[in-house]
């Protein structure tokens, strides 16, 4: 993140300083001229505003020169999964082939885009996951979804077996910080990048035997 960076950049010119025999700020002035220079450095256009630049609990802890202590990182986890909003009726599926396209989808949250209403914004999942086999380019960063129903042993959505996994998986996408306190994964549900309708067709692309991930 640009916080970490610039950090480091702040923390080289100490050591010449120090070197030249001059007074090095303390640790919180270097994060004021830190949080300056960024504020310095962006502007709202369009929906994108400097608003993104504040950093929550795990943004300010994640993004650090050491990972969080034990005790922030279950903070994280803690706030985390507070924060899941559990699908309205209990409802957790949708259709896999509008989930696809989600999933293939880049687009929404740029400061081109008209609206940040989240029915209008894809899920890049792509980005980071291999999901369907058929697909050939796609990202390494995070692991390949193939066959992720099919590999935990849904073969029925009503199962008893089947709830922990799709709770999991609901969570996963909707606050990804609830599991892993650093995760990379967007909160797609959190963050209102996705709706709870898309959030579901996701569900279904992952889950559903019926998807092609799963065949």
């Amino acid at each position: 993140m640009p916080s970490a960076s610039i950090r480091l950049t702040a923390v080289a010119v100490v050591a010449l300083l120090a070197g030249c025999g001059l007074v090095a700020p303390s640790p919180s002035e270097l994060d004021a001229q830190a949080a300056a220079v960024i504020n310095a450095s962006f502007r709202t256009q369009g929906i994108a505003s400097v608003d993104r630049l504040r950093q929550d609990l795990a943004q300010s802890a994640c993004s650090g020169a050491q990972p969080p202590d034990d005790d922030t990182a279950q903070r994280i986890r803690d706030q985390a999964l507070q924060s899941i909003r559990w699908p309205a009726g209990g409802q957790y599926f949708g259709d896999w082939a509008q989930g696809e396209r989600i999933a293939q989808s880049g687009r929404g949250m740029t400061w081109t885009d008209a609206s940040s209403d989240p029915a209008s914004n894809g899920g890049n999942c792509y980005n980071c996951h291999q999901i369907d086999q058929k697909e050939l380019s796609h990202g390494t960063l995070g692991p390949s979804l193939w066959n992720y129903g099919k590999d935990r042993g849904i073969s029925d959505l009503q199962a008893p077996t089947a709830a922990p996994i799709i709770q999991y998986t609901w969570g996963k996408l909707w606050n990804s910080h609830a599991y892993l306190a650093c995760s990379n994964m967007p909160r797609f549900g959190q963050q209102k990048l996705l709706s709870e309708e898309q959030i579901r067709h996701l569900m279904s692309l992952l889950l559903d035997p019926r998807s092609p991930v799963n065949r």
